[in-house]
């Protein structure tokens, strides 16, 4: 075993041997089987490329009918989710989502995060400080931060099962991303949270498949024999961000019945795998990214299934983020877009979601002050069944988005957003407010996944241009403009060049990069 960063100075103790050996453990049993998950993931792109299209699993039909499992009892400081908060694991990002006012924080090592080496074994520090309630935060112009007496409960998101972590090299490979951040957290605080009468529990990203969730029921099994703490400690609640997942959403709560603590709507990422499953078909291609609300067709199919699924199984159904960043100069675009994050919250709570997601602390009250007008003084509404809902695959396959339209302004954000985004990645920052919205990894590619499809399938604007490479490059001229002057002296802080040339990559090749974040790592210092 190798460690290839350097340990910043004070987190020796983090990255010690003791716990580079519990990684390394569960990367020499694991990663032939992550490995093998991964190229059945590019097999299975192989048939949709093919024209294939997804369907439920007629050899797992036998879980799906049977009535009578159910996950395990859900801990009693994870029975009230009704306001989530999530972001990176920086200090004072740490400090705020959990003095925030709601009942989770998602600590995240995944989509929000720029992984960074030092971004990486600090994160892991400043959670195990706050889980020891002695974290704090001086900010450059005086401000002291510190825990409340009361906090949210703390939940954690590593890295998806196709991201490395390549400063540790275990037999000659680098080891997997999920397993470093998973390990390295259950390492240091498994006990800590027990003792502290919580537990560790985790988020889990980007899962395609049952068979991805029974890899991860497995690492929890191990892991807890290894720790010794008992069996059930870990809990994870699992986003469901792929439309090949949607399939499977009884069959991942099955695989995970002793672990789990829910499914989660992970629009963002779910809109991004619709582009990039299909991306090739021209019947496929989905309008600009704003006229793809939780409202249009496919998204309401997707959202009341998982609501259904959750609750037959007596399980958390979480729903999804309000991106919204409130603006400090403009009182009417908080206003209106206030309006539209309690619209949508309005919706999830009738809907039967049992509790809600979003990115900053002033939208904390508004979901709350929904979420309680439904739930009461009830933890969730886990039984409310939803048995009117029946979804079809046609229904979770039909992407028509009604009065949906390619624009000029469309393709604008998209490219502008990407170039912000990835610029701000490479500095070493993952969620970043951009147009008032937090855009994180998910988000980015959206962006540039919209830009290859509509270039790929010669797609026509609103306006009347196709959309083509010379014409993507004529807008990043004209946005990259208009991001040197709106930042002034700031501009030349970032590595704009290597952004332009990245996004060019991921959104103009001929072939379709899965994850932008995989090339984006060989760029970061």
């Amino acid at each position: 075993m190798e460690v290839l960063g350097k340990v910043p100075a004070g987190l020796e103790a983090i990255v010690s041997n003791e716990a580079l050996e519990f990684v390394a453990g569960l990367q020499r049993e694991f990663n032939p089987t992550r490995q093998a998950l991964l190229r059945r993931r590019r097999e299975r792109q192989q048939l949709l490329d093919e024209g294939g299209l997804p369907d439920f699993l007629e050899e797992t039909e036998p879980v799906r009918s049977d009535p009578s499992w159910k996950v395990a009892p859900i801990p009693a400081d994870l029975r009230d989710r009704r306001v989530e908060i999530t972001g990176p694991t920086d200090r004072k990002m740490v400090i705020n989502a959990l003095n925030s006012g709601a009942r989770v924080f998602m600590a995240d090592f995944e989509d929000a995060n720029s992984p960074t080496w030092t971004n990486m074994v600090q994160g892991q520090q400043n959670l195990i400080e706050a889980i020891e309630r002695r974290i704090s935060f001086e900010s450059p112009d005086g401000k002291s931060y510190r825990l409340n007496e009361t906090v949210a409960t703390l939940l954690v998101r590593p890295r998806g099962w196709h991201l490395p972590e390549r400063h540790v090299v275990v037999d000659g490979e680098p080891v997997s991303g999920s397993l470093f951040d998973f390990g390295l957290f259950m390492f240091h605080n498994a006990r800590r949270l027990l003792e502290k009468g919580s537990g560790p529990y985790f988020y889990l990203p980007k899962l395609e498949s049952h068979l991805e969730a029974r890899l991860w029921n497995d690492v929890f099994l191990y892991a807890q024999e290894r720790l010794g703490v008992p069996v059930g400690s870990v809990r994870a609640t699992v986003l469901i961000e792929t439309i090949l997942a949607a399939f499977e959403m009884e069959e991942i709560l099955y695989e995970l019945r002793a672990h789990s603590a829910g499914l989660n709507a992970g629009r963002w990422d779910y809109i991004f795998s619709i582009i990039k499953k299909f991306r090739n078909r021209s019947d496929m291609v989905l309008p600009d990214r704003a006229l793809v609300s939780m409202t249009v067709p496919f998204m309401r199919s997707y959202t009341e299934l998982l609501v259904r699924t959750c609750h037959r199984r007596s399980a958390h159904a979480m729903g999804g983020m309000a991106a919204f960043i409130p603006s400090r100069k403009d009182p009417e675009v908080n206003e209106r877009a206030l309006a539209r994050v309690r619209e949508d919250k309005v919706r999830e709570a009738g809907d039967g979601f049992d509790g809600t997601w979003v990115a900053h602390p002033d939208l904390v009250p508004v979901a709350k002050e929904v979420f309680d007008g439904v739930l009461g003084s009830q933890p969730n509404q886990i039984s409310r069944s939803r048995e009117d809902v029946v979804v079809s695959a046609g229904q979770l396959l039909d992407v028509r988005v009604p009065d949906g339209k390619v624009t000029e302004g469309g393709l604008r954000n998209n490219v502008s957003v990407a170039l912000q985004y990835l610029a701000s990645w490479l500095d070493g920052n993952g969620a970043v407010a951009i147009f008032n919205l937090m855009e994180d990894a998910a988000t980015a590619e959206i962006s540039r996944s919209q830009v290859w499809q509509w270039q790929r399938n010669s797609v026509r604007l609103d306006e009347g241009p196709e959309v083509s490479a010379d014409l993507v490059r004529e807008i990043e001229d004209e946005e990259l403009g208009k991001i040197r002057e709106s930042l002034g002296d700031a501009y030349g802080r970032y590595r704009w060049d290597d952004a332009r040339r990245l996004f060019e990559e991921v959104a103009l090749a001929p072939e379709f990069d899965e994850f932008l974040t995989l090339p984006a790592y060989e760029r970061l210092a």
